[in-house]
């Protein structure tokens, strides 16, 4: 088994009357990419910065490599960080910005400028040394950042909203070139992010944040096809969310009544009981089309969008306050006002772990 690199036990952090983080347990093995996910203010920024040093949890300890770093500063714990805004000394060369670590840990300068070198061919932009910050784009800035983090050798990478600078299409690019980094260098890193993309792009396993708390652990595949909650149904993209009765048994799954009397097959990874409400929750590209009557439910047409790689339905069914969405790389067949059938297979209907 990989021995954890980092360990978080019992951490808890509260800011006056606002507990910011509830006692959370987390280990990262060696060489994994940890994605903290969740909207702002769910507690992943305070979980960064107790690791980095930058704020003393009121519970708990930090563990880095076997060693108890939790009352260490900062600059004692062996960590390279990257920031959305980069932090670059705007009066530095390029090469100074990369060395400035290795200087301030005594490195003679032969070796700072092979490490430079070096780390400058690892991010693709040799022959730099002598340019200015303002005169390089955002994305080589974003490289000479993650440049100048990892030059000393830290045995963690903390990742900061690190592309949120960027364009979608640079900020796209960037995510692989970061992750093959990442996977070259084999360092533990943990990345926060409230872009599930990003997330579900560039981590091993997903940790799922809201309201001062870890709410669902996984694989990107994980946590996006089986989520446990309706919270991270809807935060890890669109779902469509139903409500159901247990009738009982059917073969290896179990046969639900939607709310409007429609039926279907349902696989849960939790106990069931006859006569159970649940919630189900299915990915708009889990959903399929057919004629009226052809699936669990009828639902009416309410608009048709061409997103370029899918085409996106809105529909609207009866009893249902909410509309439904279906993603499909076929062409449109239906058009608004069309009434149609809507269907899935027995594994794409997730049950929820959460009462109705």
């Amino acid at each position: 088994m990989t021995a954890s690199q980092l360990a978080l036990r019992d951490i808890s952090k509260s800011f006056g009357t606002v507990q910011a983080l509830y006692p959370l347990d987390l280990s990262v093995p060696e060489g994994e990419m940890l994605a903290l996910l969740g909207p702002s203010g769910c507690g992943k920024t305070t979980t960064l910065r107790i690791v980095a040093g930058f704020e003393m949890p009121d519970t708990g300890s930090v563990t880095i490599a076997g060693r108890n770093v939790t009352a260490l500063p900062p600059n004692k714990r062996a960590l390279g960080m990257v920031f959305q805004n980069y932090s670059l000394f705007p009066h530095m060369t390029v090469g100074e910005n990369v060395a400035f670590g290795l200087k301030m840990r005594g490195i003679g300068a032969a070796e700072r400028t092979s490490r430079v070198r070096t780390m400058l061919d690892m991010v693709r932009l040799s022959g730099l040394e002598d340019r200015g910050i303002h005169q390089l784009s955002g994305g080589q800035q974003q490289r000479i950042a993650l440049a100048r983090a990892l030059a000393p050798g830290p045995r963690l990478l903390l990742l900061d909203e690190p592309l949120g600078a960027l364009d979608k299409n640079l900020r796209e690019g960037m995510q692989f070139e970061l992750r093959q980094i990442q996977r070259e260098l084999g360092i533990t890193s943990i990345l926060v992010t409230h872009d599930q993309e990003e997330a579900l792009t560039m981590a091993d396993r997903v940790a799922v944040m809201s309201q001062g708390a870890v709410v669902q652990l996984g694989t990107p595949t994980e946590v996006y096809d089986t989520p446990n909650t309706r919270f991270v149904a809807e935060f890890l993209g669109t779902a469509n969310i139903f409500t159901a009765q247990v009738r009982g048994r059917d073969g290896d799954g179990w046969e639900v009544a939607l709310d409007g009397n429609a039926s279907c097959v349902v696989t849960a990874a939790i106990p069931l009981a006859t006569g159970q409400r649940i919630l189900l929750a299915v990915r708009p590209e889990r959903l399929r089309i057919g004629p009226p009557g052809s699936g669990a439910l009828d639902a009416r047409v309410h608009d048709v969008v061409f997103r370029g790689a899918t085409f996106a339905y809105e529909l609207r069914a009866p009893d249902r306050p909410a509309p439904l969405f279906v993603y499909t790389h076929e062409r449109a067949t239906a058009a608004a006002g069309d009434t149609v059938g809507l269907r899935w297979e027995p594994g794409s209907a997730v049950v929820l772990q959460e009462p109705t």
